[in-house]
């Protein structure tokens, strides 16, 4: 006997009501700090992209919670990446947020110990040096870095192992046909939103607030304005199931082909799309904690985050374009609809975080449609429990 469609494709939600993270996860110092040492010391993050150091000697500096890294392209084209700390008495090594070395070393503006571009130390100014003394033992101390498709990604664990492309949710949709190594800015927009990194994660892995946040978006997407991310989100998804109405399967309303204020494409579309990945109209990969990215059919956005504190987050968003677009096309229609989208996402952050603090709220409850928030909060429970049990 043939499975049914109902049991080939089963309903995507929630069987049962799953509790929240405790309130106390969102603006608690202690577990921020927890935050920091179990996930984000321990992960793959996204940087920034191979073009923002495109030149020899270029640098730019990062940081992640307490962190400061600088990662930069040495004489022969590779890139390294270092806690940007003197191994002498610890003293900061580039102070500007990006640049390039005006020599083929990196010294300290302190007492000028000085280092190679791959991280050794190659001088020490002292007169003399003690016993025993060996430059090859105080290198930089190395951070483990990763190319991803043009995209720079760092570790900060010691025994880092694998690599970005590993680090992507296997749930992600395949960019396999997005030519993302050759794709050039068009447009960066930078915030800082009043709140924790777990609160934009949670936005973004549901629906539920799209119609009443998101009209404008709920009209160029219409399953999200049944507050639903894909067909298997509705319980009764088999009585529609052969329904490709984009409000049931997905996708951009009829006529419209890409995120825009009117729906339409402002360049060439990208030539190796299928014609399911034209249909989409979107599709995501995510790199938790730090990014994820969308593929249009005629660009690409990505979104950024770091951990500025308990209640405070640094979000970075690209627009990524063909060369001969940005060349040639008027984008602001583009980037008008995509700011609106991240605008409204973070007032709404910002409101879920303010009512964070009752002191009657202990947790909230997860609804069957917020099954990706559940998958989430186990993400993060279950790093928690990997660190307390490995140190």
């Amino acid at each position: 006997m043939q499975p049914s469609a109902s049991e080939r494709d089963p309903y995507n939600g929630l069987a049962r009501a799953e509790p929240t993270l405790p309130s106390s996860a969102y603006w608690d110092a202690e577990t921020y700090q927890r935050d920091l040492e179990a996930i984000w010391y321990r992960n793959w993050l996204l940087v920034c992209r191979e073009a923002d150091l495109a030149q020899p000697l270029a640098f730019r500096t990062f940081r992640v919670g307490t962190q400061e890294i600088v990662v930069l392209r040495d004489d022969i084209g590779e890139l390294h990446a270092f806690h940007n700390t003197c191994r002498h008495r610890g003293s900061q090594l580039c102070q500007e947020s990006e640049g390039r070395l005006k020599a083929r070393l990196i010294t300290c503006p302190y007492h000028a110990w000085s280092y190679s571009l791959r991280g050794d130390l190659v001088r020490v100014p002292s007169k003399s040096l003690p016993d025993g003394f060996d430059k090859a033992d105080h290198p930089l101390y190395r951070v483990a870095l990763s190319v991803w498709r043009g995209f720079v990604f760092i570790n900060l664990r010691e025994d880092a192992a694998g690599s970005a492309q590993a680090s992507f949710d296997p749930a992600s949709g395949n960019l396999g046909n997005w030519p993302l190594e050759t794709l050039v800015s068009g447009h960066v927009l930078r915030k800082v939103m009043n709140c924790n990194w777990k609160i934009f994660w949670e936005n973004f892995n549901e629906c539920l607030h799209c119609p009443g946040v998101h009209k404008d978006l709920s009209r160029l997407v219409p399953i999200y304005g049944r507050g639903l991310m894909s067909r298997h989100d509705d319980p009764e998804w088999v009585r529609n199931a052969d329904n490709d109405a984009p409000e049931f399967s997905g996708g951009l309303r009829s006529g419209a082909e890409t995120w825009s204020r009117d729906g339409r494409a402002h360049g060439p579309l990208f030539p190796g799309l299928t014609p399911a990945e034209r249909a989409a109209g979107q599709t995501y990969a995510t790199s938790l904690p730090s990014m994820f990215i969308v593929g249009h059919v005629d660009y690409v956005r990505t979104v950024r985050l770091m951990p500025l504190g308990p209640e405070q987050t640094g979000l970075i968003a690209e627009w990524l374009f063909a060369p001969e677009t940005l060349a040639a096309t008027d984008i602001d229609n583009i980037i008008a609809f995509g700011t609106q989208v991240l605008e409204e996402d973070t007032a709404i952050c910002e409101i879920n975080q303010n009512g964070l603090h009752s002191k009657r709220h202990m947790a909230g409850v997860l609804m069957p449609e917020e099954y990706d928030l559940h998958r989430f909060h186990n993400w993060v429970r279950e790093r928690h429990a990997t660190r307390e049990t490995t140190g």
